[in-house]
């Protein structure tokens, strides 16, 4: 009779201190100086980057929401300060990013430096298996779950406070003995669990970040601005750890999702920009402004209206004017999620082959300097 196969065992995955890792990038050789001059870029591009910055600002005027979704590459490029920057202006009300954002943001405020070789790493059975990331990511989640914080925020915190504090694993037993029904049971149980499983000790646990103040997490924590996070389970390099915790990971995400929407509530005349994420910025809207509109459409309100996006990458859209609307199934454009989701999303859109950080340096350019 055939048996089911097990699962892969996890916790026997060795993992080594992150400080030994090769990595490929390091703060000083990457982050840009939003002070200095920004690069040249196509002219039709930059075109598009100043009539954004009017967009923005006139979106900022009227209060309404200014998203900015990122991929992991804009870490990787060092726009961090750039960011940083934009909110320090009042320009971006949410910032939302994938897993992938967040672990180079971490890194780069813990150890300065970031990013490995795939190929080579794989192939060593040693891609991702850094004990510092999985496991300091874990804490910040199970930590911030007792809170009722999602992923961004608990990051943010671990970032700005050096470390977190862990309850005694007696008090949590109580509390779940105390309290099952609880909405924070969950969470207290699967904090339990890693503290028993790992040997974590209650109390504070420092994680010091001598770099945190170039990072993007850390900047909206301070200004309590919201950066929700949308990760995949098994998508990123903390998956790799023995601490990995689908359900923390998926807790933290499911907050991040419903803070996200909160912001698309306030999407009427707003701006959304999309850069450099092909996947997660798309998927994730589409399913947030439905859950939006459903609720509206229930209390007899109208749709989110008014509302343009910039979507940008270093694709060239599929050689299509997506001015025009959407292109036919028989068309290879007709399958980038990044401009087709968009396209679909009720406000205008536009379209920018551009360099992620170029694109930004330029319009933190054509905003107002003294801010909204």
């Amino acid at each position: 009779m055939k048996t089911f196969p097990e699962p892969l065992d996890l916790t026997k995955v060795k993992v080594r201190p992150l400080a030994e890792r090769q990595s490929l990038s390091a703060l000083e050789q990457i982050l840009v100086d939003p002070g200095q001059p920004p690069p040249a870029c196509d002219p039709a591009a930059l075109a598009t980057a100043r009539e954004c910055a009017q967009r923005v600002a006139a979106a900022r005027r009227r209060q309404a929401s200014v998203v900015l979704m990122y991929g992991a590459h804009l870490i990787k490029n060092g726009a961090m300060a750039i960011v940083n920057r934009l909110m320090a202006g009042g320009w971006v009300t949410h910032l939302a990013t994938n897993g992938a954002g967040t672990i180079h943001d971490w890194e780069l405020s813990f150890l300065g430096r970031t990013e490995e070789s795939v190929r080579q790493n794989v192939a060593a059975g040693s891609f991702g298996t850094w004990d510092e990331t999985g496991r300091c990511q874990h804490l910040a989640l199970l930590a911030g779950a007792l809170h009722g914080e999602g992923y961004g925020r608990s990051l943010g915190r671990l970032i700005c406070e050096d470390g977190v504090t862990l309850p005694a694993a007696g008090s949590l037993e109580q509390s779940l003995r105390d309290h099952p029904a609880d909405p924070l049971a969950p969470a207290r149980a699967e904090l339990l669990q890693a503290m028993l499983a790992h040997r974590l000790p209650a109390g504070r646990i420092a994680v010091p970040h001598r770099w945190k103040e170039t990072s993007i997490l850390a900047e909206a924590f301070r200004r309590d601005l919201p950066l929700t996070v949308h990760p995949g389970i098994g998508y990123d390099i903390i998956a790799t750890h023995p601490m990995f915790s689908g359900a923390a990971i998926g807790r933290a995400a499911a907050a991040d999702f419903r803070l996200f929407g909160r912001t698309v509530e306030g999407l009427d005349g707003g701006v959304v920009l999309s850069v450099g994420s092909a996947i997660m910025a798309p998927q994730v809207f589409e399913k947030s402004l439905s859950c939006v509109n459903n609720l509206r459409l229930q209390a007899g309100r109208p749709v989110v209206h008014g509302h343009e996006f910039y979507v940008v990458d270093i694709q060239d859209g599929g050689k299509w004017d997506w001015s025009k609307g959407e292109p036919p199934k028989t068309n290879p454009a007709y399958y980038l999620r990044f401009c087709k989701s968009f396209s679909r999303m009720g406000g205008r859109m536009s379209y920018v082959q551009c360099d992620n950080v170029a694109f930004l340096h330029n319009l933190l350019q054509f905003l107002p300097a003294q801010g909204q």
